[in-house]
């Protein structure tokens, strides 16, 4: 039993060189790209922001169908018809995603009136702006329940048919606040945080599923409504990421099947420099990151 435990160790460095080598090669030979001509597509926060530009990549990629959630009607019904004048069938739904007992509803009410999903993007978020301790509970309760908990509501409505259909991706539209938090925005890095956790699980558990897939979208601050009040140590070298440019970059990598997207890529290294820095040093990341300022009570792409 012995050397069989020191064979596994002798081993390891082994497999670990060869894991590296596969996903290099992976990178350097990408798989055939999706064709979306055959899919159905379903946003959350679809109404505006990030959500209105996914819908139109999706669309302008030749998306057979695309279905749009959210709390406001208006936007919904304005970008629908965008969509619909692009050449493509749109739906959309008036969907709170933060409530279990109506996401199972809707996701009802779609199959039956459209039929069946194969690409869910996760992409509803609110931020509330504040310290902990100048934060509202019920604030925080709708930034978990919205931002993390919605996630699960939709996946668990989704996900069952995509596996018994071998077809179908999981698309979470999450933050680099999830790995690298700022202050005054509590609520919103939490909860992004525990969503990157989610979507890991998921990832991994879906390894063993063939035709179904996920990917984890880690944008810095992005140019919308939400991110008014962010305020960036470097904005001449680090401008704000364009709506357009994070949905461009999203709907490739689902193409591609990718299970990570760092946008823009200089993210890495702030990721990396946060892991290996001494804590004495962690001030200036955080200061590199930046702060939020609340400009509203309540902010979201919903």
């Amino acid at each position: 039993m012995r050397w069989r435990s020191l064979g596994r160790l002798l081993l390891l460095p082994v497999q670990m060189a060869w894991c590296v080598l596969r996903a290099a090669a992976s990178l350097a030979l990408p798989a055939r790209a999706r064709d979306l001509r055959g899919d159905t597509v379903l946003i959350t926060g679809g109404g505006r922001g990030i959500g209105r530009q996914l819908a139109r990549e999706f669309s302008r990629r030749g998306a057979k169908k695309i279905i749009l959630w959210g709390r406001t009607e208006k936007c919904l019904k304005e970008t629908a018809e965008e969509i619909r004048q692009m050449g493509s069938e749109c739906h959309y739904f008036i969907c709170d995603v933060g409530n279990r007992e109506e996401v199972y509803q809707r996701a009802k009410a779609v199959r039956e009136k459209v039929g069946d999903v194969t690409i869910l993007v996760n992409n509803a978020a609110v931020v509330h702006g504040k310290s902990l301790m100048d934060s509202d509970d019920d604030a925080l309760l709708k930034s978990q329940h919205i931002n993390t908990l919605g996630q699960f509501w939709t996946t668990k409505a989704f996900l069952p048919r995509m596996l018994e259909l071998h077809n179908g991706h999981i698309v979470c539209i999450n933050s680099v606040l999830a790995l690298s938090a700022i202050p005054g925005a509590i609520d919103y890095c939490t909860s992004k945080a525990s969503s990157f956790a989610f979507m890991e699980s998921l990832t991994l558990g879906l390894l063993d599923c063939p035709g179904v897939g996920a990917t984890t979208v880690l944008p810095y601050h992005t140019s919308t409504e939400m991110f008014q009040g962010m305020r960036v140590r470097f904005p001449s070298l680090f401008p704000p990421l364009k709506p357009e440019t994070v949905a461009r970059r999203t709907v490739e990598a689902v193409q591609e099947n990718r299970p990570l997207l760092l946008l823009p890529w200089t993210m890495h290294l702030l990721v990396i420099l946060k892991s290996v820095l001494p804590q004495s040093a962690l001030e200036e990341i955080h200061r590199f990151s930046g702060s939020y300022t609340c400009m509203n009570t309540f902010k979201g792409r919903t």
